[in-house]
């Protein structure tokens, strides 16, 4: 059976109606499970995580542009993260016995569709990127929906599919294809965005943390600021390293880490990693269980600090084979 992973990220994160009839779309089509969503008030956003068949995914990710175009009004969103259209990125992820080649096909096939059916001007990112600066979706999502009707008049920035033209209530959306990347966000004891960005561009300049995306804000739901990062290769730069980081440079501004949370879902390995190097005082029993290093991960990472963090439904490998294997 060959399994994808689709993460539609959809700019809307307080309307609960809206959101459910844009989820609702998935539900029902044969061979498309949901794993996950992650609303978020402050940042107007929904993350939603699915997983299927090739031709279910297609199915089920085209509904969902379209419920989203008719439901959701750019001119109208404010939010704290960085955004060019409704649904502002999609991401086609190989998981089980697909290649990212064919990742990339699905990508080319949904973004033609929805620029041709739907009238929304469409760039390909990541292995579906056609040129090179494409490759990195903070290139293209620069200036964000404010700017995009001037950046849509640079020939530069001509949409991969779709015309070149402002469409003022959906913007436009970013389609491709890429490995996992893992959404990992830090709490800090204080209220003030600023000392976020901070260490954020902090740890954006640091030579020692590669693939790391990092920007600061302030979550009212949660009552505190947030070192928000994109871990995009977690076996170069493991989440207890970039953590350790953070905590280091929070001290520096008198400021304290108080936790994190996962945006989304996390692998196995990641947490497993992590887990060993906080344990590696006592590596030496070879009895330690996989549960018990994953405990001590949660732990130290402080994944339960603002809600409860439970692994069986917040580990992909875990979460694929409760609802599809």
């Amino acid at each position: 059976m060959k399994i994808v992973e689709c993460i539609p990220n959809i700019s809307e994160g307080r309307d609960k109606k809206k959101i459910e009839s844009i989820i609702k779309k998935a539900r029902g089509i044969p061979g498309v499970y949901l794993l996950d969503v992650y609303t978020g008030k402050s940042t107007n956003r929904t993350v939603i995580t699915l997983a299927g068949s090739p031709k279910s995914i297609k199915e089920a990710i085209y509904k969902i542009f379209k419920k989203t175009s008719e439901l959701v009004d750019m001119s109208k969103h404010k939010g704290a993260h960085p955004r060019i259209g409704a649904v502002d990125v999609c991401p086609f992820i190989p998981v089980k016995n697909i290649t990212m080649k064919e990742c990339i096909d699905i990508s080319k096939f949904v973004g033609e569709k929805v620029a041709e059916e739907l009238g929304i001007p469409v760039y390909l990112y990541g292995e579906s990127a056609r040129v090179e600066k494409r490759k990195n979706l903070t290139n293209i999502r620069k200036g964000g929906y404010e700017g995009l009707r001037e950046k849509l008049k640079k020939p530069e920035w001509k949409p991969d599919f779709g015309k070149a033209e402002f469409n003022e209530k959906s913007g436009a959306s970013v389609i491709g294809a890429r490995d996992f990347l893992i959404a990992f966000n830090i709490n800090l004891n204080t209220k003030d965005k600023d000392l976020a960005g901070a260490i954020a561009g902090r740890i954006r300049k640091s030579r020692t943390l590669e693939g790391i995306k990092a920007i600061g804000w302030y979550i009212e739901e949660l009552g505190c600021a947030q070192v928000s990062t994109n871990v995009m290769n977690f076996k170069t730069t493991p989440l207890y390293i970039l953590f350790e980081k953070v905590k280091k440079e929070a001290k520096k501004l008198s400021i304290e880490v108080t936790g994190s949370e996962l945006v989304g879902l996390i692998p196995e390995k990641a947490l497993l990693e992590t887990g060993k190097f906080y344990l590696s005082w006592n590596l030496l029993n070879s009895e330690i269980s996989k549960s018990r290093i994953i405990d001590a991960a949660v732990s130290e990472l402080g994944l339960s600090d603002k809600c409860e963090f439970d692994p069986e439904e917040k580990i992909l490998e875990y979460k694929i084979k409760k609802e599809i294997l």
